[in-house]
């Protein structure tokens, strides 16, 4: 020991084992093909249920309605109630060939995801769920597909 009582450079190690950093939580990912031909009935129970709860509000953009395969990803965080917990962020969307048309994309999908707040979920899914990042591709195939 040294006069300050801290043991020698050369003095044994603790030899508790070191422990992993804790994670973050994983991203629970869907994909679903919009618009939906009707609304879910029943609270969502299950990730492919909410998915489809989460686009049920989502509509072709006036003016794009005519793009093929275009593709707008959210991410966002529900409470156990199935509120937002903070606003929803675009992460990635593709197929819209201009900036204007892009940024119509980011405001309807932005736009539907709060008109479908809260999302209609079961207590067991919303306690699953509940500050875990969602992150959901919107695929819009165009008109007649």
């Amino acid at each position: 020991m040294t006069a300050l009582g801290l043991p020698h450079s050369g003095a044994a190690q603790s030899e508790e084992p070191l422990q992993p950093p804790l994670s973050l939580p994983q991203t629970l990912r869907g994909t679903v093909v919009v618009p939906l031909s009707e609304r879910p009935a029943v609270a969502a129970d299950t990730l492919p249920e909410l998915f489809l709860v989460l686009v049920a509000c989502w509509t072709a953009p006036t003016g794009l309605e005519r793009l093929e395969d275009v593709q707008i990803t959210a991410r966002m965080s529900l409470r156990q109630d199935g509120t937002l917990v903070g606003p929803p962020r675009i992460t990635f969307a593709a197929g819209a060939p201009t900036a204007g048309s892009r940024n119509l994309l980011v405001r309807v999908t932005l736009g539907a995801i709060r008109r479908c707040m809260p999302a209609h979920i079961t207590p067991a899914l919303g306690r699953a769920i509940a500050g875990r990042p969602l992150a959901l591709r919107f695929i819009y195939r165009g008109p007649d597909r």
